[in-house]
């Protein structure tokens, strides 16, 4: 049941950014890929059927200036499907300035073909199954995401703080919420 409600969040993360990149709906059922062989491959799946004019978390990301990194860390991954589903879906979603504070190299560097799945593991840790309002985050000590690890939760000066990110600003949508944030959060390593 928990690795359903994570694949749901991933898909609906993905299908987040993958939206608000489109400029036209024909760029959106169009869309290929190049795979590492070359050879060109029609991506397929909910989030590149035409619009139907329901909101969802991707469509949100898609439409926002200020989430292009996410976007095309989305598209990279090929998360977009996971984004468009039924939900409810909560995603944190970081952003430029955000990616810009990491390291140097650090974004090229995930965007690589050769990275995908752990660009995919990063991202699915902006993800929670659910769809809770910023003050009633406050109530949880961590939540699940959809890389099936556990992000902590903090209250600080009253407002809720999601591994340690301030939440700037929330969006609904018709498959959940989007909560914008102002820092990338990095799932824990294992040592």
């Amino acid at each position: 049941m928990k690795t359903a409600k994570t694949l749901i969040l991933v898909f609906a993360l993905v299908a987040f950014v993958c939206s608000c990149k489109n400029d036209n709906k024909e760029a959106s059922t169009n869309s290929t890929v190049t795979q590492a062989d070359n050879e060109p491959k029609e991506r397929t799946g909910q989030a590149f059927i035409e619009d139907d004019g329901s909101t969802t978390v991707l469509s949100i990301a898609i439409g926002s200036k200020d989430h292009s990194t996410l976007v095309a860390a989305v598209q990279a991954a090929q998360l977009e499907n996971a984004l468009v589903n039924a939900g409810p879906l909560m995603v944190f979603a970081p952003t430029n300035d955000a990616f810009a504070a990491l390291p140097e190299g650090t974004v090229e560097n995930l965007l690589k073909p050769e990275n995908k799945d752990a660009l995919a593991n990063i991202l699915k840790y902006h993800v929670t199954p659910g769809n809770y309002s910023k003050d009633f985050l406050k109530k949880f000590k961590k939540l699940g995401q959809a890389n099936n690890q556990y992000v902590k939760v903090e209250v600080v000066d009253g407002e809720p703080r999601i591994g340690g990110a301030k939440i700037l600003g929330s969006v609904k949508a018709g498959n959940g919420i989007v909560h914008v944030i102002d820092k990338v959060l990095l799932p824990p390593t294992e040592e």
